[in-house]
């Protein structure tokens, strides 16, 4: 059988980002290892780290890079020395947004899980969260943030356009219906359509679409209501299909679902290369200590697997996820009394995917600091 060869172009990034990379890195080695794969990694910059190096967020060599590649795979952009300077001219989100346009990356996904091990972790009642396992579709290079953006001339208003084509809609909304005939064929457009003329292109184009997809039931809601319905019962939600902006902040807020933004994955597609990525960001307060949890960058790394048709591969990564959480192998913000650093949860995670080994021993073994590293 010929050897599986993909180049994956990695952008670690800023803050946490190189640490969790890390620690997938680790993982998708163990899966090359066991399945006969051969991955290579291009270690590139992008963010602040690269502004810094280059006075640009998004290098061309970085650029070219992603383009050379057959996936690429996100840590973390974001330092505030930037954030806290409102007048700085060039910003590290500014590459990423780049990013997503150069690479036409225009549906990003987000699957939202409850793991049953984890529920007290939640500020919601476990009661109201078991069960949940949702997909959300955002469009991620239109709308308000890629819209004319300015000043007045006198400079005392301020304006961002948002629009939206009928192609934009169309395109990620058939990559939603056909997520959901996989699943329990529900889907949810997420608009406001009662105030915004771009909501009611959404919403004509989606209705005209729904009859190819017989099998899936589709409900419309106001975001507004969607906000609160993602909080009182987000069982209800299968695939979630929305606008960039109101992708972005329901998805961000369904994440207090899972009890941490260390556990949640993306995956940004389009027509060309794809990137994933942790829907966390860089938390430079946590830079260097060993306490960030790399599991979202891990199961973004399954969700690259399955984006190469390796389904086995991407069961394995999340077999092993499933495995470090029922073992309680985690980091601090999930176990505050016997905590496990960045590179222990890697280790764990990618032993268990080149082969597995018992659970306990290897508990034992990170207690008293014998693990091995990869």
């Amino acid at each position: 059988m010929d050897v599986l060869k993909k180049k994956i172009a990695v952008l670690a990034g800023d803050g946490i980002g190189p640490e969790v990379c890390r620690e997938a890195i680790k993982v998708l080695e163990a899966v090359a290892e066991r399945f006969g794969h051969q991955f290579t990694f291009d270690q590139q910059l992008m963010g602040a780290c690269a502004i810094d190096a280059t006075d640009d967020p998004l290098p061309a060599q970085t650029l070219r890079a992603c383009f050379e590649a057959d996936a690429v795979l996100l840590g973390a952009i974001g330092d505030p020395k930037y954030d806290n300077d409102p007048s700085a001219k060039v910003r590290p989100e500014q590459g990423l947004l780049r990013l997503r346009k150069s690479l036409g990356l225009y549906a990003n996904i987000r699957p939202v899980t409850a793991y049953d091990a984890l529920l007290a972790h939640s500020p919601l009642k476990p009661e109201r969260i078991s069960g949940t396992d949702m997909l959300i579709f955002r469009e991620l290079t239109g709308g308000i943030y890629f819209g004319d953006k300015g000043r007045t001339d006198d400079g005392q208003g301020a304006y961002d356009h948002c629009t939206y084509s009928r192609e934009e809609i169309e395109r990620i909304a058939h990559r939603a219906f056909q997520a959901a005939e996989t699943r329990r064929r529900k889907l949810t457009l997420v608009d406001k359509a009662n105030v915004l003329e771009t909501s009611r292109l959404w919403r004509e184009v989606v209705q005209q679409i729904a009859p190819q997809y017989p099998e899936v039931r589709v409900d419309y809601l106001f975001v507004d209501n969607a906000a609160m319905q993602v909080i009182l019962n987000p069982k209800q939600f299968d695939v979630i299909l929305t606008e960039n902006m109101f992708g972005d902040i329901i998805s961000d807020e369904a994440s207090v679902i899972a009890g941490s933004l260390g556990l949640l994955p993306s995956a940004s597609v389009g027509d060309q290369v794809a990137l994933f990525e942790p829907i966390h960001g860089s938390y430079p307060q946590a830079k260097g200590r060993g306490i960030a949890n790399p599991i979202a960058t891990i199961l973004s790394g399954a969700m690259l697997l399955e984006h190469f048709g390796l389904q086995e591969e991407a069961d394995a990564v999340k077999a092993a996820v499933q495995a470090a959480l029922d073992s309680n192998i985690l980091t601090p913000e999930l176990n505050a009394t016997s905590p496990c650093s960045t590179e222990q949860v890697g280790n764990f995670i990618a032993y268990q995917v080149a082969g597995g080994i018992d659970c306990q021993m290897y508990k034992e073994n990170i207690a008293v600091g014998m693990s091995t590293i990869i």
